[in-house]
């Protein structure tokens, strides 16, 4: 896919696929392979994008040959009907950009790359950590936003510095905020898109602003459920779009909420 029907498809439902293990620990390809093609018949033509290997997919705790055949099954399975866009993030520059390299090996039409972590950059560092990256490769380049996992984020000015670069596609915002997320807008469009990174739960503020997507954990089990959102989005049904985002706030986990929790009353950190 050449990078303007890339970004011409970024919009809809952005699935951050989960990655099935058996109860060994192993990788469950077939696991994986089954979860797709489930997907695929329930995306039925839709504006659906086809993430493997995000945070969701738990790349951190995966060797480098299960991260491969991972982007490998999901590639194979969805062959072409859809944009993939595979993780490919790590702490360092090198090492980032040959995996990038794998995932255009692979097939995908798009790396996405968490801000490099453990150690945070300063702005310069990470302009040219991701200048580097998109010069290393022909497919687009998607950058995470992601401030939690980092420990820093990528301003708008910079991120307009970066949106410059032919092959760099997306922004995957991770903000709360609908003003920063409105500032990111300004700053990089139309040369890249800005993305909902945070699904559902901020979706319903963002779409006023005409917002082409989300990036959905929940779609992974109820993709019908979360398109509905974005169906209403595209109509300008904003009220509905809020609506419907509010059947899955069970689900919404705000960062300062759960850091503001007693000791053991987070599920996640009893896992």
């Amino acid at each position: 896919m050449d990078l303007v029907g890339l970004q011409q498809r970024l919009r809809g439902v952005f699935c951050v696929q989960m990655t099935p293990f058996n109860a060994d620990g192993s990788l469950d390809l077939e696991g994986l392979r089954h979860n797709t093609r489930w997907l695929l018949d329930k995306a039925g033509g839709r504006d659906f994008v086809f993430v493997p290997e995000g945070s969701n997919g738990e790349f951190f705790v995966q060797s480098e040959r299960e991260w491969q055949a991972v982007i490998e099954a999901v590639v194979e399975e969805v062959n072409g009907a859809y944009p993939v866009i595979a993780g490919a993030a790590q702490p360092g520059t090198a090492e980032t950009i040959r995996r990038c390299r794998f995932v255009q090996s692979a097939g995908a039409d798009a790396a996405l790359v968490v801000l490099p972590y453990y150690v945070p950059a300063e702005e310069e560092g990470v302009y040219q950590h991701y200048k580097a990256i998109c010069e290393s490769v022909d497919i687009g380049v998607v950058l995470y936003n992601n401030s939690l996992v980092s420990g820093s984020w990528v301003r708008p000015p910079v991120m307009a510095r970066l949106a410059e670069l032919p092959n760099f596609v997306a922004v995957k915002e991770n903000t709360s905020s609908v003003v920063a997320f409105r500032q990111m807008q300004k700053a990089v469009e139309p040369n890249a898109v800005v993305l909902c990174g945070r699904g559902e739960e901020i979706y319903q503020y963002v779409a006023r602003y005409g917002c082409p997507g989300f990036v959905s954990f929940l779609s992974n089990f109820a993709p019908e459920l979360s398109y509905e959102v974005y169906q209403a989005a595209a109509a300008a049904d904003y009220d509905r779009v809020e609506e419907l985002a509010g059947r899955f706030s069970p689900f919404f986990k705000d960062a300062e909420v759960v850091a503001a929790l007693p000791p053991g009353a987070s599920f996640t950190a009893r896992l």
